[in-house]
């Protein structure tokens, strides 16, 4: 028998679905509804706050209950199978947590979350940051964390500013994250590409570069890359921090999904950094509010008064009621249960997904093949572009991503597709694949066809 008063949260939702319930509508009173249901207030106001924690309704002392939206009634019918978000999965942001948080700030800090705040970031955000670090085997004093707004704006100011060793050019893995090749495309920045592939880079290559070069600094993703899904050795990484530090090159290491790294042996970049050669950006975007825009970046001591100078320009300080939040979100120890959780989902549909390709995959086509994070790269076979699966895909509303725009044009590739797990669900992704598979042996077919009809016409 369901219980009363969920039989009074289904019938407000159906007046929200019907339309007879608007936004701004006042709700019945609890006399009300004790009445029509036959029940005790108790009940009644159980419905209602089991209501106001879904978002749907709000309370307003001594006048009643009303409506906060219109109520979005979710259908399935035509989703789509979705491997091109790239965002947190939805039904694991924890909304009604960071709402608490929030509220929480608010309390604590009043009015220091709504004027101007210290230009590096509140000073207990960065305490609790340099703590959650140590888990990802970063040690550093607060003193040489500086909050941004979102890992972009560290990126977009380092590419912009001068560092200490004097030299002028970027150097990135090819292909990489398109965001900071906008960045570098806008700022017009002399930028050198190296081949990255699931065996890795060349090291000969490496060395020559940052010899030759003039590299200011040397942008790597080094776990979970993306839109690769490659990881590094710990060999790999000392021995890259060497070769920058030998040809006296900065790096700047981007650690977006390093939370989510199932192996606990698995160092940054940062771990072997001798002299502060490593500069370390963490986003807190991908693996919990993409929309809360705040991440932290480390900087050697030398470089921190410049930053901010830059930092400045561009928005003066970060949100600080967003600073506040996550302070107490990392704080309360909420932050380290919601990893554990969502540790676990990742790195189960990375395992769906690998174990689709190997099985559904056309042998001429390979795949990378990541323990976890979110990005999984298919190379195509030669006579199949991305741009063709793509559409294909996108008329059957399977969404994929194709990843020429993560080129420099001298790298310029057609035939790499990034699927991302982020978003897709489980029961979705051994279907998707499957549709992927005939597709790209569809247009294979296609395109042999017509070739072999040219050379006859020859």
């Amino acid at each position: 028998m369901t219980p009363k008063y969920i039989e009074i949260m289904e019938e407000i939702k159906r007046r929200l679905v019907d339309g007879s319930l608007i936004a701004g509508s006042k709700l019945p009173s609890v006399r009300q509804l004790t009445e029509d249901f036959s029940c005790s207030k108790t009940t009644v106001i159980k419905a209602y706050t089991e209501l106001e924690k879904e978002h749907l309704i709000f309370s307003v002392p001594k006048s009643g209950y009303y409506v906060v939206n219109e109520y979005k009634n979710e259908t399935h019918a035509n989703e789509g199978i979705d491997f091109l978000s790239a965002g947190p999965d939805k039904n694991l942001i924890p909304y009604i947590d960071f709402q608490h948080c929030m509220n929480q700030a608010i309390d604590m800090y009043k009015e220091e979350l709504f004027t101007y705040s210290d230009q590096q970031g509140l000073y207990s955000l960065r305490v609790q940051i340099v703590k959650y670090l140590q888990n990802l085997q970063v040690f550093t004093p607060p003193e040489r964390v500086v909050v941004v707004s979102g890992s972009q704006q560290a990126l977009n100011l380092l590419a912009s500013m001068p560092f200490p060793n004097g030299k002028n050019n970027i150097l990135i893995e090819q292909p990489t994250y398109f965001g900071f090749i906008e960045t570098i495309n806008l700022q017009q920045a002399t930028t050198f590409g190296i081949e990255l592939s699931e065996e890795g880079i060349d090291f000969d290559r490496l060395e020559y570069i940052f010899r030759n070069n003039d590299i200011k600094f040397f942008y790597i993703i080094p776990r979970f890359h993306n839109p690769l899904g490659h990881c590094y050795t710990n060999k790999e990484k000392k021995k890259i921090v060497e070769l920058a530090e030998r040809y006296d090159v900065y790096i700047v290491e981007d650690d977006f999904l390093g939370d989510l790294d199932p192996n606990g042996k698995s160092d940054p970049l940062f771990s072997f950094d001798p002299s502060g050669r490593v500069i370390y950006v963490k986003s807190f975007s991908k693996v919990f509010l993409p929309g809360l825009r705040v991440a932290a970046v480390i900087l050697p001591t030398l470089m921190i008064r410049n930053f901010l100078r830059y930092k400045f320009s561009a928005d003066f300080n970060s949100s600080a009621i967003s600073q506040g939040t996550l302070e107490i979100y990392l704080k309360s120890g909420m932050f380290t249960s919601h990893l554990k959780k969502i540790k676990k989902v990742y790195r189960t549909k990375m395992q769906i997904l690998k174990e689709a390709c190997e099985l559904l995959l056309p042998e001429d086509t390979q795949f990378t093949k990541p323990t976890s994070g979110f990005y999984l790269s298919i190379r195509l076979p030669e006579n199949v572009s991305a741009k063709q699966v793509v559409h294909l895909l996108n008329e059957q509303r399977i969404f994929v991503d194709d990843a020429s725009r993560m080129y420099l044009p001298e790298y310029k590739m057609d035939n790499l597709l990034r699927l991302s797990i982020s978003q897709v669900k489980e029961s979705q992704i051994k279907s998707g694949v499957e549709s992927l598979a005939h597709g790209i042996s569809f247009i294979s077919s296609r395109n042999n066809h017509h070739i072999k009809k040219n050379l006859l016409h020859f």
